[in-house]
């Protein structure tokens, strides 16, 4: 081997990590609804975490990548330890598929359709079908699976290069030798650990593994023992991502580890003990790569069978091992290990602004009610419901430009988009809220009183903002097309009673019943109920264009739906429904 092998191996390797990384990126764009659904059907239930971080890591073919998921999941709340325990075990199953795909290239056989099997035959064809749909279709979707074609080409063409170019080592004594080092099994431990550890990723180190097997030269008895050492060494990423997490997250990725060790303590006892007692000739044969797939597939097996019964002893030990801390932690609403899975960040942005409209509206109802009847209590909730408000739109704001900047489909683009539009009507709403507390606290302050008739008027405008916010709540927490189409005809209503009660204002100054000062304090409830209907509107508006796949033509929209029959039937429905036709001047 000389050294434009090396060279050549350099080449080889760095395909085939690159194609994993392009193809699990892809696979993960291509299949984000489905891993909302996933994370959506996680219980305490075994079985079900133990499933969902199976099919997670097989679609991002990585359990490294899928941990640090799980530890971003649990320092956002959206993950208990108890759940993510069984993820991660499902995940070290995941992991496997890898190296089943990458068996395919030792496949030997004269028939045809045998060889019409192995990578070398149909990757060519899978490489070409990829660049047509990543160059010449437009659909976000298929171009990822196109995507996702020739990443699994690139990383096959990799591992055959690889395999080429230490090809010419199974003549060279000095290999042969070095590999019966690892018949210690500690060392082919550690060395499994440390490959791992440095490129982080278990299934490309058992690629790495498997090419070097290619040579006939890498013993069962060596291979297994770096097997197990590999699922070690993958910890690094978690252990290494909870940094800065809260205790809960910490506590998730040394599950991870000592659901590796304790499992690889175990089997590496158990083969000490049958390479000792019975020698087995089939760990002095040399590995194919078909055989350390079914290796590290029995290996991860196993050690789920292991440590499932025991998950609950596992729990008690890693909170052992990290302790609660003496000052209470911080929940983090929006953790940025979950951008390295847009669709679960985009699906918990959905969550942390849902908490956010839920607490503008609570904060105009409760401001509204301080007009009603003051105190200092109802008004150091609507304020701290305003700093709370202000905290998400900036958090949310920070974390959606960021999302934004990831290669995501369309539909989420689209999403995050539409997050951005909305937080900014939600945040304005609770500000229009402290707006109405000042000036019941403008009126505390001077002693003023609204007549009983002005009263009366503002109980109707109330009403009506109180169920255009519900509305519009409605309609961006569920989608709710049928509430959005009738948060435009009853906005228009109020901008009349706002007129209305302007002008009946001004005949009540004429009448000498109400003051100036009150007039003024008059005129700012108002404004501040008229513009959050405003933003009322602009939610339910963004929702209806969002169900048309349009965020830029609201203006348009919104004036067809002025001029139609079922917006002028809403419209007189609330007309009669909120009036002071029955009421004195």
């Amino acid at each position: 081997m000389d050294i434009f092998d090396v060279l050549t191996l350099i080449g080889g390797l760095s395909l085939f990590l690159f194609g994993m990384s392009i193809m699990g990126q892809a696979l993960e764009r291509r299949a984000g609804g489905k891993l909302r659904l996933l994370l959506g059907r996680l219980t305490t239930n075994k079985a079900a975490g133990l499933l969902t971080g199976l099919g997670i890591t097989a679609v991002i073919q990585s359990s490294s990548a899928a941990t640090v998921m799980v530890v971003g999941f649990v320092n956002s709340g959206l993950m208990t330890l108890k759940q993510a325990i069984h993820v991660i075990m499902g995940a070290n199953i995941g992991t496997t598929v890898t190296a089943w795909l990458l068996s395919l290239a030792g496949i030997d056989s004269g028939n045809v359709f045998v060889r019409l099997l192995k990578p070398s035959s149909f990757t060519p064809v899978l490489a070409f079908i990829g660049i047509l749909f990543y160059l010449f279709l437009k659909n976000d979707k298929k171009k990822d699976t196109g995507m996702i074609l020739l990443g699994f080409a690139t990383l096959m063409f990799g591992m055959e290069t690889m395999a080429g170019a230490v090809e010419g080592l199974r003549d060279v004594p000095g290999f042969q030798n070095f590999f019966l080092l690892f018949r210690n099994p500690i060392l082919g431990v550690l060395a499994g650990t440390a490959l791992t550890a440095v490129i982080q990723s278990s299934s490309a180190s058992v690629g790495i593994l498997q090419a070097l097997a290619s040579t006939g030269r890498v013993s069962y008895g060596a291979a297994i023992p770096i097997i197990m050492g590999q699922n070690i060494g993958t910890c690094v990423t978690a252990m290494l991502s909870s940094v800065g997490a809260n205790k809960n997250a910490k506590r998730a990725a040394m599950v991870h580890l000592s659901f590796n060790v304790i499992g690889t303590t175990v089997c590496l006892a158990v083969f000490w003990l049958i390479k000792g007692v019975f020698a087995p000739a089939l760990l002095e044969e040399p590995a194919s790569l078909f055989g350390i797939a079914v290796a590290h597939s029995i290996f991860n097996v196993l050690c789920t069978i292991l440590m499932l019964p025991l998950s609950g002893l596992l729990e008690r030990l890693v909170n052992r091992l990290v302790p609660d801390a003496r000052q209470p932690e911080a929940q983090s609403e929006l953790d940025e290990r979950l951008l390295a899975t847009p669709p679960i960040a985009l699906e918990r942005c959905h969550e942390v602004a849902a908490a956010m409209a839920e607490l503008s509206v609570e904060a105009m109802e409760e401001a509204m009610e301080s007009l009603r009847g003051y105190s200092p209590e109802l008004a150091a909730a609507v304020r701290e419901k305003e700093e709370r408000s202000d905290h998400y739109e900036d958090m949310l704001g920070t974390y959606l430009v960021k999302l934004s900047a990831k290669r995501i489909s369309a539909s989420d683009s689209a999403e995050a988009a539409k997050l951005l539009k909305l937080i900014g009507d939600f945040e304005r709403i609770s500000d229009h809220a402290v707006n109405l507390l000042e000036s019941a606290e403008e009126m505390r302050g001077k002693g003023m009183e609204f007549t009983e008739s002005a009263a009366a008027e503002l109980e109707v405008i109330f009403k009506a903002v109180e169920e255009i916010l519900h509305l519009s709540l409605d309609a961006f927490l569920r989608e709710n097309l049928e509430a959005a189409s009738m948060v435009e005809p009853l906005e228009q209503v109020i901008d009349k009673l706002k007129e209305q009660m302007r002008t009946r204002h001004i005949l009540r100054l004429q009448q000498g019943i109400c003051t100036m000062d009150a007039g003024f304090v008059w005129s700012d409830l108002l404004t501040s109920l008229e513009r959050t209907s405003d933003h009322c509107s602009n939610i339910a508006g963004c929702v209806l264009d969002m169900a048309d796949h349009n965020l830029n033509l609201h203006e348009s929209l919104r004036s067809v739906r002025n001029d139609s029959e079922d917006f002028q039937r809403k419209f007189k429905e609330y007309a009669g429904k909120y009036s002071f036709v029955h009421m004195g001047s």
